[in-house]
């Protein structure tokens, strides 16, 4: 039964701990409890940077700035 929970959560979560710990080289279930943890002691609110960091991630494409986009003359 936990691990059917846990299983759903690790697929359908937004990925902000597996992302965070690819970059840094860290275990992801690392970086879940130093979130749980953090929680607790700061009441909630590493929960709204979570969050923040989620919808960055499911719209990075939006947030790309330095990419040399084409113009109308480099269309093939």
């Amino acid at each position: 039964m936990i691990e059917s929970i846990q299983s759903f959560f690790e697929k359908f979560a937004f990925g902000v701990c597996a992302w965070w710990g690819h970059k840094l080289g860290i275990e992801s279930s690392k970086i879940r409890l130093f979130f749980i943890y953090l929680s607790f002691i700061t009441l909630g609110s590493p929960i709204i940077i979570y969050l923040i960091m989620a919808f960055v991630l499911e719209h990075k494409k939006f947030f790309k700035l330095n990419k040399k986009r084409k113009t109308i003359w480099d269309l093939e």
